[in-house]
């Protein structure tokens, strides 16, 4: 079960585990009429798809998704994201609803919700299992953490442009990850694929890219953060 400890101190408050968050918060889901979201992994903000109200997933994992049919809807997503053989899956969630703007990031985006410019949710880190959000009301905070969201929404990529090119380098990426791992020379693993060594380098780099990684140890690491290896 999740713990309802909490702290606050000037329109902070802390909370730990997602059943908290959803208790606190459904209702402003329900009434909103704009709402931005930031994601670096399919496990940030899990909780906020599904039928509204309505649990999913493991016993005591609520989900809530906006109420309001007009509401404007923004998310921001990593690009190592769409790498995630159940990136498909969530995206036919997400984009239920109407409207909805997606776009990609190629950094790493600070993990947020904002409902109706009023409340910020940040994700924080994971103690005894349970993540921990800080629940933000104080008006200039939320202005500097919209201020955060607004420059990371302006720097991606639409999704269906990032998404096209995107697309043969999802289907190669376990297998590229897999030789990388293994430390398969280039011209092994082009041929493990049926690729040019040139063609296979070129995957490399874009895989690189997605994972916004600079180096291919780097690349490995990412993947290993994202749930990819």
């Amino acid at each position: 079960m999740s713990s309802t400890a909490r702290t606050s101190d000037g329109g902070v408050t802390v909370v730990r585990g997602e059943e908290e968050v959803f208790r606190r918060t459904a209702h402003l889901f329900a009434n909103a009429t704009t709402i931005t979201c930031a994601a670096n992994t399919l496990a940030s903000w899990g909780w906020t798809h599904g039928p509204q109200g309505v649990a999913t997933g493991s016993p005591g994992r609520p989900a809530v998704r906006p109420g309001r049919r007009d509401a404007r809807v923004r998310k921001v997503y990593r690009s190592g994201m769409l790498l995630d053989p159940a990136w498909p899956h969530r995206m036919a969630t997400v984009l239920e609803h109407p409207g909805v703007e997606v776009r990609v990031a190629t950094e790493e985006v600070n993990e947020t919700i904002l409902l109706d410019e009023r409340i910020a949710i940040l994700a924080g880190d994971m103690r005894t299992g349970e993540r921990t959000y800080s629940l933000i009301t104080q008006p200039e905070t939320v202005r500097g953490v919209s201020s955060l969201f607004e420059a990371a929404w302006r720097s991606a990529t639409d999704l269906d442009v990032y998404d096209t090119g995107a697309a043969e380098i999802r289907l190669l990426a376990p297998q590229v990850l897999d030789l990388l791992g293994r430390g398969v020379k280039d011209e092994t693993a082009a041929r493990e694929l049926g690729l040019s060594v040139r063609t296979y380098r070129r995957r490399v780099a874009e895989l690189m890219a997605a994972l916004g990684a600079d180096s291919r140890f780097q690349a490995g690491v990412r993947a290993r953060e994202l749930g990819l290896v």
